[in-house]
């Protein structure tokens, strides 16, 4: 069980980050230097781990940048049996959400590996410093490319339920590790979202997955994003060959903009 909260923990980071194009809302602004939003990760009835992403205004290269954060640890007896702890950061541009430098420093239960990505979107490619490995490589990438966490960011900016249709499918566009990777998601319209602040309307969303050793097969992962001008990824889950796993907003901060709860007569 434990291995399998450590894999959510990339899973979770994996399952919010899509492209949708170039439908660019200029006037959208779901997000500040400033936000925290934390995530507790349940495997049943038990907190397995902790996950955060945090942005903050940062200077690189002569350059300013948008810097997003992503934590995550394995917690309680979890962490007893099997310790994770996960680091990722992307400095993107504020405007276009393009990526500019990405890291990844992970160790998972002795596993561990430490990449540092540098994107030049004009030549199309990405420098990939594995320092772990002591290697270097440039790889071509893909158009509209983002990392991993950068593309959360882009989604919450672009994302308009004026350009998409309730059971339309899209994919991704990300380059993770030294890979460029395509996955498929289909928009499955809206549903109200019952947590810890009140409810919500959020906007549903299902990563393609095919089954496996832990996962049931298509539809096994569901991400909600909040409905209102922050598009907040408010809860994901992933329905296990044995059980489930459910990753639920725990508290937030520095938000753009107020939350939008659904008060039910």
């Amino acid at each position: 069980m434990i291995k399998i909260v450590a894999l959510y923990l990339q899973i979770f980071f994996l399952s919010i980050n899509i492209t949708f194009g170039q439908n660019i809302l200029s006037d959208s602004k779901p997000f500040k230097a400033g936000e925290n939003l934390e995530y507790v990760v349940q495997y049943g009835i038990f907190n397995a781990s902790y996950a955060s992403l945090k942005l903050a205004n940062e200077k690189l290269d002569g350059r300013d940048f948008l810097l997003a954060s992503g934590y995550g640890k394995t917690i309680g007896l979890a962490r007893l049996f099997f310790k994770v702890e996960d680091y990722y950061s992307s400095y993107f541009d504020d405007t276009s959400v393009t990526p500019y430098f990405f890291k990844r420093n992970i160790y998972e239960g002795g596993y561990t590996k430490n990449l540092e990505i540098k994107f030049n979107l004009e030549l199309k490619n990405a420098t990939v410093n594995d320092i772990k490995n002591q290697t270097v490589k440039t790889i071509s990438t893909e158009e509209n490319v983002q990392d991993l966490i950068s593309s959360l960011y882009y989604l919450r900016k672009n994302f308009s339920e004026e350009k998409v249709v309730v059971g339309e499918s899209f994919k991704i566009n990300m380059f993770y590790d030294s890979k460029n990777r395509e996955l498929p998601l289909k928009y499955l319209g809206k549903e109200i979202i019952n947590t810890k602040f009140g409810k919500f309307e959020c906007l549903k969303f299902m990563p393609t997955t095919s089954r496996s050793r832990i996962f049931k097969g298509e539809g096994s992962i569901t991400i909600w994003l909040t409905n209102d001008k922050n598009r907040i990824p408010i809860r994901v889950k992933a329905d296990l060959l044995v059980g489930s796993i459910k990753a639920d907003l725990e508290k937030f901060s520095g938000i753009a903009n107020p939350l939008e709860i659904v008060i039910k007569d």
